[in-house]
């Protein structure tokens, strides 16, 4: 499989090229070159996710440096609890993807990722520097996965103020080959630091720079696992085909469910389930594209007004009408949030973030005008990373999970910095 680059300019590469680059030479995001299809009867009998995923994954690995460790890498990353909750009896499910270290679906495919990329590495490679920009999980996650990592170090910059205060603890908390930066801006700041640094040529050949953002094609690849596992298991138990809500900010999570379908898995429409921020909501239902800064809300690491995965989107979809591919987009405000993280507890006393609430809304809305199809919705954070919001609503204290109460446990710093390319390309050549 090769992979090519949606800016048109650069040449084609493997997957093993793909990975070390991260961003594409002409400033384009890496695409395998087709969708491969694959038969859902060669998933049923796989018994959990890492199977799943060395067989969906297979042909995107097929002749590249990591063919053969497909199946290890899969089993090293992705085997993380995977509970399928029924929410609505009989015709709503929802996908917990936050039982990893972080709490977050991120821990996924930054955990892939990494086991790719030291694979990948040589023994005589200089160290390696993964850049990440974070609007609240993406950064913890990948700083979990390359921790210690001999050859590998993390730089995160998050935007100052606009994560949450347990979020913004964690990411200050790893220390070691971790370097945390807090931006003085939104998190599109931070993602056009990490773009300008990766385009930077002398400075990507200086300090081996690539990228850990979904930007990356070894963060898109694992996320279409989880999807085909649960939709194969629902059809097992009798329903054909499931409609996918999914909480998204950058599109990266979302992306990989529309490719799941593409490779022919039992999904129906998928929702883009976004919060106050109009982008997507805007674009699929007519209008014109048109990226802008992002908007500060409850569910702030979807808080992404020009979702830099829609261009991936957009090349999958070159030669078809996009907005005729059965995806639909739903923005959800604050107020209707906060409601939604009320009616489910009080209902169910499930607690859900409010990300996740998104597409719980999303959900209720499509109830409302009569659609009463199968839905599957994907839980993307545990509640207790985001206490200040969820606590005052549902009037009782969230204890984290073991992973994340270690984590708050130890001290935190990150180093402020203004969103300015001089200012942190200098911070970063400064590095050891």
């Amino acid at each position: 499989m090769n992979y090519l680059s949606t800016g048109g300019q650069a040449s084609a590469t493997d997957l093993a090229g793909a990975l070390r680059a991260g961003l594409a030479p002409d400033g384009g995001l890496y695409v395998p070159e087709r969708i491969p299809s694959i038969a859902i009867e060669t998933l049923v009998h796989n018994t959990d996710l890492p199977e799943t995923a060395t067989t969906l994954l297979a042909p995107y690995f097929f002749r590249s440096e990591l063919e053969n460790e497909l199946p290890r890498i899969c089993r090293e990353a992705l085997d993380l609890p995977l509970p399928l909750i029924e929410f609505e009896p009989g015709r709503a499910w929802i996908l917990e993807l936050f039982h990893g270290p972080t709490a977050a679906f991120k821990d996924f495919a930054a955990r892939f990722l990494a086991a790719c990329m030291a694979r990948l590495r040589a023994d005589s490679d200089p160290v390696q520097t993964v850049l990440v920009a974070t609007s609240g999980d993406t950064g913890g996650a990948v700083a979990a996965a390359f921790h210690r990592r001999p050859g590998f170090r993390v730089v995160i910059l998050y935007p100052d103020g606009k994560v949450s205060a347990r979020q913004a603890h964690q990411l200050g908390a790893f220390g070691d080959n971790v370097h945390t930066f807090r931006v003085s801006g939104n998190f599109d700041d931070c993602q056009r630091l990490v773009k300008r640094a990766l385009n930077d040529q002398e400075l990507t050949r200086k300090l081996a720079l690539t990228s850990a953002n979904s930007i990356s094609i070894g963060r898109l690849l694992p996320q279409i696992s989880y999807y085909a596992h649960a939709s194969v298991a629902l059809r097992a138990s009798g329903h054909e085909k499931v409609d996918v809500i999914v909480p998204t900010g950058n599109l990266g999570n979302a992306l990989a469910c529309i490719l799941a379908r593409e490779m022919g898995l039992p999904i129906g429409e998928i929702v883009l389930a976004t919060n106050a921020n109009p982008t997507l909501q805007e674009y699929f239902s007519g209008r014109d594209y048109r990226g802008r800064a992002g908007i500060e809300t409850l569910a702030n690491a979807m808080d992404v007004g020009d979702p830099s995965n829609f261009e991936r989107l957009a090349w999958f979809f070159r030669d078809r009408d996009l907005r005729q591919a059965d995806i639909s987009a739903v923005s959800v405000d604050d107020d209707a949030i906060r409601a939604c993280i009320r009616r489910v507890f009080n209902q169910s006393e499930m607690a859900v973030c409010p990300h996740t609430a998104c597409a719980v809304e999303a959900l209720r809305h499509r109830r409302e005008i009569g659609n009463d199809r199968p839905h599957l919705i994907a839980a993307t954070a545990h509640p207790a990373k985001f206490e200040a919001v969820v606590e005052p609503l549902i009037v009782q204290a969230l204890n984290p999970p073991p992973a994340l109460a270690e984590l708050l446990k130890r001290p935190s710093r990150a180093e402020g910095l203004e969103a300015d390319e001089g200012a942190f390309t200098h911070r970063l050549s400064e590095l050891d």
